[in-house]
């Protein structure tokens, strides 16, 4: 009968120690590139099973990771951006030995998802769509390493490990084009006021319509969601009619504001030019591109699991910000 193969067998088929298998087989950060492909090739050439049980109980480990969602579900899987972020994710767990957890947790009044977290279910996790008043958060720290998608609001974590884009910059990068197109009468439609990207994405709308010495006092906020976006849409329209342009926090609360104005007969961009916000599929679903911010939500996904795995294995030298860079994306609404 056939034995199945050893790790030992790996380490002699790729040529690498007993230890380099394992630190591979965990998912270890530690390893380059080249000679993780080397494991790999091996595992797959002799069809290597790692026993993760057995691992599992000599390590203490789980080998599972929390997607930790305090976000209404139908939110969270109806926006493109957290569809191409847990894309990142995957695609980048893919090489390890780690398994997502999905943990929707819209308040947790009844802490379920915070006693799941610190019951030993999971070895870290990884939170996105986190909003102002959501402290609970805060009971997880110091149980597992936690990295965030986006800087979280002040009392949700100490020190935290997070991801993000520059959003304040973004914003201001967003209306300075608008401001380059010679549109003088902008207005904005933001995300959630408990939200840190969304606010800071204000601030840079009204830091450079300040450093432009125009008005910045055309805002109304969409809830990063079509339907808000369309209504916020109708109540600008009806104070300022005679709009030239508009930042909107993100491609999918633009489509909103589209479907209204290509309703009232409001040509873009010849009346009125847009910039959005994500370069996320939303901004080519209708027959105008859209002019947007690119937030690389994948990569944003994959660096969040390279933030993270890198914790799990002990590194010291994990930088608590890590900001991955944004540009505009011009295509035909502005």
């Amino acid at each position: 009968m056939r034995h199945p193969p050893t790790l030992e067998a790996v380490a002699e088929a790729a040529g690498v120690s007993r230890a380099t298998v394992s630190r591979v087989v965990n998912g270890s950060p530690r390893v380059r590139g080249e000679v993780v492909e080397a494991v790999q090739k091996a595992i797959a050439e002799l069809g290597y099973v790692p026993n993760r049980a057995a691992r599992s109980l000599a390590s203490s480990r789980t080998h599972s990771i929390a997607l930790l969602v305090p976000e209404e579900v139908s939110r969270f899987f109806g926006d493109p951006y957290f569809a191409s972020f847990t894309t990142g994710l995957d695609r980048r767990l893919a090489a390890s030995e780690y398994v997502l957890n999905l943990v929707v947790a819209r308040d947790d009044p009844d802490r379920k998802a915070v006693r799941y977290v610190r019951g030993g279910n999971v070895d870290g996790a990884i939170v996105v769509s986190h909003h102002s008043g959501h402290e609970f958060l805060a009971q997880l720290e110091g149980v597992v390493p936690i990295v965030f998608g986006g800087r979280p609001e002040a009392g949700i974590s100490a020190e935290p490990y997070f991801v993000d884009v520059d959003n304040v910059a973004g914003g201001r990068l967003a209306t300075e084009h608008l401001l380059g197109l010679g549109r003088r009468r902008i207005a904005t439609i933001a995300g959630p006021v408990d939200m840190t990207a969304s606010m800071d994405r204000l601030a840079g709308f009204r830091a450079a319509m300040d450093d432009a010495g125009l008005p910045s006092t055309a805002i109304d906020y969409g809830n990063f969601t079509a339907p808000g976006a369309a209504a916020a849409m109708r109540r600008l329209l009806e104070e300022q009619p005679d709009l030239d342009g508009l930042f909107v926090a993100s491609d999918l609360m633009a489509t909103g504001a589209l479907r209204v104005l290509a309703a009232r007969g409001i040509r873009v961009p010849d009346d009125i030019a847009i910039v959005g916000y994500d370069d996320s599929p939303a901004a080519t679903w209708g027959e105008i591109g859209l002019t947007t911010v690119s937030q690389p939500s994948e990569l944003m996904g994959a660096t969040t699991v390279d933030v993270l795995l890198r914790l799990l294995g002990g590194d010291p030298d994990v930088p608590h910000a890590n900001i991955v860079p944004t540009e505009l994306i011009i295509r035909e609404s502005a």
